[in-house]
């Protein structure tokens, strides 16, 4: 089977990759600790990835592969970083319950206070919808962002809060560089330019 074409994402993707987000994720530690109500959990994590895409899209910061089947949002260093910050216009923060945007805000300003100060890109989210698991397609969609990272000559940085995942992300290069223990054990990992 041959891997289909790496795309940048535009925003008629914006569907196709908040389905395959919400689908990824339902089981991720972070997303369940900030959504754990089984029935409001896809659409809160549909307005949550939905507002990740929007603050990205215009960056070409979004590599898709599979028509939108596997997604990495990246943010590049000259950028804000914007993990999961609802948007102040109002953006998600006005579709989210108070203590959902409470769980919302706590965690990304734990991440971010975590974050190195130096230059990077970040790997905001990397997932793959289930059906198309094991082909080896979220690691082609990361690879394109550490292709920028490297030509741009600085290193990738992420979080996990899936202790199964800082595994999986060691094999392919990253690093442990800290962790979090609140509000869930989440994990900082490092790549180096190549």
């Amino acid at each position: 089977m041959t891997t289909p074409e790496i795309t940048i994402a535009t925003p008629a993707d914006r569907d196709a990759v908040v389905g395959t987000l919400v689908a990824a994720f339902v089981r991720d530690p972070i997303l369940r600790h900030l959504f754990p109500n089984d029935e409001s959990y896809p659409r809160h994590a549909a307005t949550f990835f939905g507002d990740l895409f929007d603050k990205r899209v215009h960056r070409s910061s979004i590599w898709t592969i599979g028509a939108g089947a596997s997604v990495a949002l990246w943010d590049p260093p000259a950028a804000p970083q914007v993990a999961g910050h609802p948007s102040p216009d109002g953006g998600a923060a006005a579709r989210y319950p108070a203590d959902v945007l409470a769980r919302v805000q706590g965690y990304d300003d734990a991440v971010h206070a975590a974050l190195p100060a130096y230059p990077f890109w970040y790997l905001g989210v990397l997932g793959t919808h289930p059906d198309s698991a094991g082909r080896g397609w979220g690691r082609a969609v990361m690879r394109a962002g550490l292709a920028r990272a490297a030509a741009d000559g600085v290193p990738a940085i992420l979080e996990t809060s899936n202790p199964a995942n800082v595994e999986l992300y060691r094999r392919a290069g990253w690093e442990v560089i800290g962790s979090l223990p609140e509000p869930v054990p989440t994990w900082l990992m490092r790549q180096p330019p190549r």
